[in-house]
């Protein structure tokens, strides 16, 4: 009988182990998860300088940063600005349909007159960034898309919504800050109709193979008055109509201003080149 209750017990003692085996695996499959959702480690690598914290690594350039604007006068583009509005003509500029670019220009300031058509660079350009002040008209006319509307065609293709969006409902990725048919702002962040705003603009454009094949969408990130709306979007293609697919284009290209028939105003507009080094992945 006693051999008996030993057996039984030892038996017992053999399927709890058993069970406390099974169960700590499938805690342990449950606690980890499969290896597509388990997030990669970065792997740290040297500098191309050689070791951290190297002395002797190569300084970057000192560049003065410049001045802000204020309401009244434009402030001053970063000493390595290239500047493509000096305040007094648009010898930077060019109709894009050929010839002079054939819009006003004004003390500091130049607009848009509407049925003029485009303006664009003369200068091509790649990845950069930009920085453009524009306002709208007051008082303010029309509605909707009706109403102080212009654009900054990134490349000639991109464009980020130039519109007086202060209480004025329109579609939302049509509205001022927009990506124009792909991303809404985050937030609207503009000022009322006839100040002057900002937009700031870190751009890397889309990069294709010798085939004309796509291998790298463009980004885009803009600061609409100090307040970030556009968190490095990717592109999803061309802005001028209902998804438009990517087209092989050059490197780099020229900045576009809209002619939308409103009488916009812009300033203050300068462009940094950002080297292909530091361009993002190619």
């Amino acid at each position: 009988m006693r051999k008996k209750v030993l057996t039984i017990a030892c038996l017992a003692a053999a399927i709890l182990i058993v069970l406390s085996a099974l169960m700590s695996v499938s805690c342990s499959q449950q606690a980890s998860p499969p290896p597509a959702q388990q997030q990669a480690t970065p792997t740290l690598t040297l500098p191309p300088w050689g070791a951290q914290h190297d002395r002797n690594a190569p300084q970057p350039a000192v560049v003065d940063p410049g001045e802000p604007s204020t309401e009244a006068q434009a402030g001053k583009p970063p000493s390595d600005a290239v500047v493509l509005f000096n305040g007094k003509d648009l010898s930077n500029w060019e109709s894009e349909k050929g010839g002079p670019a054939d819009w006003k220009v004004e003390k500091g300031y130049f607009a848009t007159v509407p049925g003029k058509g485009d303006i664009r660079t003369k200068q091509a350009f790649g990845d950069c960034q930009l920085h453009v002040e524009w306002a709208t008209p007051n008082p303010p006319h029309g509605v909707d898309q009706d109403r102080g509307n212009s654009g900054v065609y990134l490349q000639s293709n991109f464009e980020i919504q130039v519109l007086d969006s202060y209480q004025s409902k329109t579609y939302p990725d049509g509205q001022a800050s927009a990506l124009y048919g792909q991303y809404i702002p985050l937030v609207n962040a503009c000022r009322p109709p006839g100040q002057w705003q900002t937009y700031d603009i870190v751009f890397h454009g889309p990069r294709f193979d010798a085939a004309g094949k796509l291998t790298r969408a463009a980004t885009v990130t803009v600061i609409h008055n100090g307040v970030l709306v556009q968190d490095h979007v990717t592109v999803l293609g061309r802005t001028d109509g209902e998804h438009e697919p990517y087209q092989p284009t050059p490197t780099k290209l020229p900045l576009k201003l809209q002619d939308h028939n409103h009488p916009v105003r812009y300033r203050n507009i300068w462009i940094r080149e950002i080297p292909e080094s530091q361009g993002g992945p190619a």
